[in-house]
Order: C-alpha cells, then sequence, then structure tokens
C-alpha cells in the first residue's frame, strides 16, 4: 500500500550487512525489535480495548458493563465531536451532534455516571481526546478521587497528542505553541502526582486514516514523538522523569507484512533515539509502549460482511507486531456506531486469535523471515529519509504551519484514490467482485434524547453548584496562564468544584487565543 516494490522471492541476500544482534536482539532487550517482554503475550496477553461511547454517560456506562461482561479487560473513551472541540452540550455548537459519534462528557458529574459502578483502581481506562485533553483529565481524576481512589494508582492514557491533529484530524482548540505549553504541564503534573497514567499516545492512526502511507504514518508520528521529548526536554525535565510514560497508538491496515514491518521498524527506531539522541538512560524510556486499532478507513459500507475478515487479518498483524492493546473495528462501523452484536463479535476476534490460534505462544514468531527482516529495514531507510526531509522544512512546528504534512498526506490519499478508481487496487465488493444482492445490516441508531438530557442536567448542575467558587478557580487557572504557570492543578480545582468543560475553555481561550488554520493549495 506504501508502493514499496516487492520481490517474488526474499533470500539472505536481501539482508547484505544485516546484523542480527545490533538490528534484531531478543525480546525485551535493547533495540526491542522483536517486542519490549522477554515472553511477551505467554506472560501476559495484550489489553483488549473495544473503543466505545455514544448518547449520554448513563446509555455508555451500560455498554461498558456489558463489554466488561464478556471480557474486555481495558476501557476505551469515545467522545461526541462537542466534547472533542471542547464545547458543552448545551453550547449553540453543540446542537445537532451530542452523543451522536461518542459520549457526551460535560462535567464532572458527567464522568461520575460515566464510571458508575466500575472501580478506577482496577480498570485501565483510555481517553481519546485531544484538543481538551488535560480538562478530561482533570474530570476524570475528579471522579477517582470521589471513588476514594489515589491519584497515584490511576492506571490508563489520554490522547493528547495536539501535533498530528493539525496535520491530520483537525480537532484543535488553541493555537500549536500553548498546546504544546499544557502537553508538557501534564508530562511535568504527572510525573509528580500520576506515575502510572499516560500522559500521551503519540497517535499515528489519524494520521494513515487521512490518507497517509505507513512509511509517512511511521515517520510523521515518531518526528511528533521526538518534538514532545523536546519539549519537555527544553522544560528543564529529566528525561527518563516523563519518557516511560510516553505511549503510542497504531493504524493496522489490510497489507499484512507491511503492518508488521512498521511495529517492528517504530520500535527500533524510537529505541535508538532515545538511547543515542536525547541520552535517556532508563531502558524504559526506550521502550515503545503501543495501542493498536484495526483501520476504519478500510471498513466498507458494500458487502459489510466482509468488514469481518479485513478486522480478523489486522488484528492479526498487530499482535504478530507485539502490540500492547488491541480494539478491533466492529463490521458496520463504517454505517454507523456498532451494535452490541457487532461490538461482541469484534471482541470475540481478538479472543479467538488470543485462545485458539497459538500465535500468542511465540514471541516475534514471524522474526528471521528474509522478507519481514529486509522490510522492516526498508521501513526504517524510508522513515529517516523522512526525518531528513521534515528537518529541512523547519521541524514539525513549521511543517505544520507551511502546510507540509497536510500536502504530503494528501498527496498519497490521492495516488491511492486513483488507484481504487482506475481498478488497480482492488477492494473487495467495491470495484471488483460486486455483488447484486448487498444485503444491508442493522445499525445503532442514537435518538436526539441525549441532547434534551444534557441540557436539563447542566441547567440542573449550573443551579446547584456554587457558582463563585466557580468565579473564583477560573480566574485562578488564568492568571496560571498569564503567568507561564502550570494549569493543570488549577485545571483540576476547576473540574472538583464542576466547572463546566466550556468553561475551563473559555478561560484559557481568553489567555491564549484559538487556532485558526491556514489555506494551503
Amino acid at each position: 500500500m506504501s508502493g514499496i516494490e516487492r520481490k517474488a522471492v526474499y533470500t539472505w541476500d536481501d539482508l547484505a550487512g544485516f546484523d542480527p544482534a545490533r538490528q534484531l536482539g531478543r525480546p525485551g532487550e535493547y533495540p526491542f525489535t522483536r517486542g519490549i517482554h522477554p515472553t511477551m503475550y505467554r506472560g501476559r496477553l495484550w489489553t483488549m480495548r473495544q473503543f466505545s461511547g455514544f448518547g449520554t454517560a448513563e446509555d455508555t456506562n451500560r455498554r461498558y458493563k456489558f463489554l466488561l461482561d464478556h471480557g474486555q479487560t481495558g476501557l476505551s473513551v469515545a467522545f461526541d465531536f462537542p466534547t472533542l472541540m471542547g464545547y458543552d452540550s448545551d453550547h449553540p455548537r453543540a446542537e445537532g451532534e451530542v452523543g451522536k459519534c461518542g459520549v457526551a462528557i460535560s462535567s464532572l458529574a458527567d464522568m461520575e455516571d460515566l464510571f458508575r459502578g466500575i472501580p478506577l483502581d482496577r480498570v485501565s481506562t483510555s481517553m481519546t481526546i485531544n484538543g481538551p485533553a488535560a480538562m478530561l483529565f482533570c474530570f476524570y481524576v475528579a471522579a477517582a478521587e470521589q471513588q476514594h481512589v489515589p491519584i497515584a494508582k490511576l492506571q490508563g492514557t489520554v490522547q493528547n497528542d495536539m501535533l498530528k491533529e493539525y496535520m491530520a484530524q483537525h480537532a484543535w482548540v488553541y493555537p500549536v505553541e500553548p498546546a504544546l505549553k499544557i502537553i508538557v504541564d501534564m508530562f511535568e503534573w504527572c510525573a509528580q502526582h500520576a506515575p502510572l497514567w499516560n500522559t500521551i499516545s503519540i497517535s499515528g492512526y489519524h494520521i494513515r486514516e487521512a490518507g497517509a502511507t505507513a512509511a509517512q504514518e511511521l515517520a510523521f508520528t515518531l518526528a511528533n514523538g521526538f518534538t514532545y521529548v523536546e519539549r519537555g526536554l527544553a522544560r528543564g525535565l529529566d528525561v527518563d522523569a516523563f519518557a516511560p510514560r510516553l505511549s503510542f497508538f497504531w493504524d493496522i491496515h489490510n497489507d499484512l507484512f507491511e503492518e508488521i514491518a512498521k511495529l517492528r521498524a517504530a520500535r527500533r527506531i524510537w529505541a535508538r533515539h532515545m538511547r543515542e539522541r536525547y541520552g535517556a538512560k532508563n531502558p524504559r524510556s526506550w521502550m515503545m509502549r503501543f495501542h493498536s486499532q484495526t483501520a476504519g478507513v478500510t471498513l466498507m459500507a458494500q458487502q459489510p460482511q466482509n468488514n469481518i475478515v479485513r478486522v480478523a487479518y489486522q488484528a492479526l498483524a498487530a499482535v504478530l507486531g507485539g502490540t500492547q492493546s488491541l480494539h478491533t473495528n466492529s463490521l458496520d462501523e463504517t454505517l454507523a456506531l456498532p451494535t452490541e452484536q457487532a461490538v461482541q463479535l469484534a471482541l470475540r476476534t481478538q479472543q479467538i486469535i488470543a485462545h485458539e490460534t497459538g500465535v500468542p505462544e511465540v514471541a516475534d514468531p514471524l522474526g528471521g523471515s528474509y522478507y519481514l527482516e529486509a522490510l522492516t529495514d526498508q521501513m526504517e531507510r524510508e522513515a529517516e529519509a523522512l526525518f531528513a526531509e521534515i528537518q529541512s522544512v523547519g521541524g514539525v512546528v513549521k511543517g505544520i504551519e507551511s502546510g507540509w504534512f497536510q500536502r504530503q498526506i494528501a498527496r498519497s490519499a490521492d495516488r491511492f484514490q486513483r488507484e481504487v478508481e482506475t481498478g488497480e487496487g482492488i477492494i473487495v465488493g467495491v470495484n471488483d467482485f460486486i455483488s447484486e444482492d448487498d444485503h444491508p445490516v442493522e445499525v445503532l441508531k442514537i435518538s436526539n434524547d441525549a441532547e434534551d438530557t444534557q441540557r436539563r442536567r447542566l441547567a440542573r448542575l449550573r443551579a446547584e453548584r456554587d457558582n463563585r467558587l466557580i468565579a473564583g478557580r477560573l480566574d485562578a487557572l488564568r492568571q496560571a496562564a498569564e503567568g507561564d504557570h502550570n494549569v493543570i492543578g488549577p485545571m483540576l480545582d476547576c473540574a472538583r468544584a464542576y466547572a463546566t468543560l466550556y468553561e475551563i475553555r473559555h478561560a484559557l481561550e481568553q489567555v491564549y487565543g484559538a487556532y485558526r488554520e491556514p489555506v494551503f493549495f
């Protein structure tokens, strides 16, 4: 899919100069090409973390309990678009979108309902949110406090990766520099107070979904990761104080061997740069830990049952590539949020790989394959070449501001689409092997009740809370931002007092301003 030329057969001759000790090593040892744990899944299976959320917090709470009852081992929160953009459910710009593509969370009260009856000291939670990520993290911390769970015991991840938002997904709030400042504030605060929490999930997923190739996903994501490390060092933080809590998130597409090679190359590149370029001493700073998700963009509305097969092979690639957690998409997710039946089947896909295929019994079972090792090396070379290009345009931030990343991704997306339209690239059921009797599947429909419910809840919340306390804490947050202080502590105080998402967003927006994307051609 990346346009890499493939030979019909690979031999030892394709690994000229290959040094197994230096490039391959053993699982659990530098450079971690073969995985970050010595026994990999024999010691512990990957976390089965199905991404889910819809309607109100109560609606999603019921879905979480359903998933946990059916064997899911971690939670992953999908927020609706108003929440992703930092708007309360009753904000004019939220109209018609509340609870439609994720769960609506506007305050600590919603976060409390989302996890009611789910012990936050015994479950790992991932939250896929970026622009207002720190705010949702504060709601989560405050909800844990309501359960009497110490902050130091919280385990999970908040995505919090703004650089890829400017490149690909476009769910931003603040301009680039203030957004980076808040991210480093999270690094600093969590190193002191929440040592088990992953402060960022540096995401290639959305870069790939926007049309990037596997090599571009690899290079652009790692370049973003290096930028975050550099910003932490510039703050004066010890790299080994925050780097062990950096995590990654990869998109897993249809090209089985390319995806496995991408994940292996990613671990090796990260380990080398962290040790040799940034001087990290702690082996945990060298280890790339990552979540994977099967590729949403590969799901097709035509013959949707075919998506079950696509997801199964993608999930297998993620496991063979050594993922630490995995979400498998449901067959109907190209049409709507998944039904309970579809999400259960997606979870069963992981469980069959885990318990019936024998794949988890051996760490990096394809390691040493002439083809896979050659492809891993080629992925690494392509990434390093792209790093050089990124430096030539002035680095990641300059590349975003000039539109360089956006243009590279758009060109790759255009090239792929042309191949589909000309038939050069075959998608089963879409441009070949077409069936006239393509039967639609039942889809989950989200009513407008969530919006009405949220409006009433927010009105009641504002009437019952201590609004004088809220005003004082929002003012303290503004002053922290104006004084260039760490904003996470004051933000948490706002969350504890039941300030809403948009009230916190707006307080910082008064200092930082709002991002407006330049027009690129």
